[in-house]
């Protein structure tokens, strides 16, 4: 028995409906295993630009720093907000992840078995799959346009003599580097022991010192099998053979891209959860953001047709990574199964036989699984 804060920010598009059935799943816990989860729900995003004047206030930041664990839904989707031309909705999240220090960002990929006929992916090439991507999520070419201007990371469009251009600036730190192999050499080492490294070392002088930082830092981990993949060969390799995969483990730019390639290997964008963790240490464990990848999809928001089980999901790491709950994440995560192996499937899932639900109705059935 515990009793455990966490900070909600819903935000826009379907994140307030697939967050009202994670926050469902997690009473659910909270009533089997007897504990107690205060919820303080904030804004962000749209929804805060229209309340407030900024993607996330200071306020809402502060409170999210005094949480145990955080738990988001989705920003952006909508051009017709108030402030668009000032404020941008994802800035937001750079927020989050820089006030917080939030620099390791892990996606689990494990299709269900009941699932496999789901992605478009041969169910033989499939079985068996089970990774994580580390994405290193503070450093590269991602910030641009949505933070102010920095010193020597120019990133903008520009007008020239020779017409309009564009720059960006891709830079790593080796501390930066090293900090997010370590995240993916300790989590290896309670996986399968295998750590693969993505870059484009044949190109990018980043990714030239980060190979270097990959190999002094895999000297360390002697119980660890590692090895390099350029993350062209990385991609291929998703689709052809994903189950030699155990952690992945890349820069900023490539995990995002790789994890909505591996989101198919799992059928739906709908089934992928994510957790951003950083420094701060709480009484029960490490700071961290709980997200869905699949974004604010503003087309089916307010329709009953969201997924809500990458957000479900999102809460079983929750529960795993920042409040020690090892027990109850695996009650969430064989509470899906369950559901699933039911037959019931929302409207991204829809195959032949099985019972199309409502957001709602799955979250409801997920619960009920977790109280049995």
């Amino acid at each position: 028995m515990g009793n455990y804060t966490i900070t909600v920010l819903p935000g826009d598009g379907i994140g307030p409906e697939v967050t009202e059935q994670a926050i469902l799943v997690l009473d659910a816990i909270a009533s089997r295993y007897q504990h107690t989860f205060t919820y303080h729900k904030r804004l962000v995003g749209v929804a805060a630009i229209e309340a407030e004047g900024e993607a996330i206030s200071d306020e809402s930041l502060a409170l999210c720093r005094q949480s145990d664990a955080i738990l988001f839904g989705a920003v952006g989707g909508r051009s017709d907000y108030a402030g668009r031309d000032k404020v941008k909705p994802e800035q937001a999240l750079f927020k989050l992840r820089k006030g917080l220090q939030f620099f390791a960002n892990l996606r689990p990929v494990k299709p269900l078995k009941n699932l496999l006929s789901a992605s478009s992916i041969k169910p033989e090439i499939l079985q068996g799959t089970d990774l994580l991507v580390v994405r290193e999520l503070t450093g590269g070419l991602y910030y641009g346009h949505l933070e102010p201007p920095v010193p020597g990371k120019p990133s903008e469009i520009r007008q020239t003599e020779h017409g309009t251009e564009a720059i960006d600036t891709l830079l790593y730190t080796e501390a930066e580097i090293e900090r997010i192999l370590r995240v993916a050499f300790e989590v290896a080492r309670d996986r399968q022991k295998k750590v693969t490294s993505v870059d484009k070392a044949n190109v990018l002088s980043s990714s030239v010192l980060w190979r270097q930082v990959a190999n002094r830092v895999a000297a360390e981990y002697p119980d660890v099998a590692f090895e390099h993949l350029l993350v062209d060969a990385c991609a291929m390799h998703l689709i052809r053979k994903p189950t030699s995969f155990d952690v992945i483990v890349t820069e900023n730019l490539f995990g995002d891209i790789l994890t909505d390639e591996a989101s198919m290997l799992a059928g739906s964008m709908g089934m992928l959860p994510s957790a951003s963790l950083g420094t701060q240490k709480t009484a029960h464990g490490r700071l961290g953001l709980y997200e869905p990848i699949h974004g604010s999809a503003p087309d089916i928001a307010g329709q009953g047709k969201a997924n809500p089980i990458a957000a479900i999901l999102s809460a079983a790491m929750l529960l795993h990574y920042s409040l020690g709950l090892k027990d109850e994440a695996f009650a969430i995560e064989a509470a899906v199964a369950k559901t699933i192996e039911e037959g019931y499937r929302t409207e991204d899932l829809r195959e032949a036989g099985a019972t199309i639900i409502n957001t709602q109705q799955m979250g409801q059935k997920i619960a009920a699984a977790v109280l049995k």
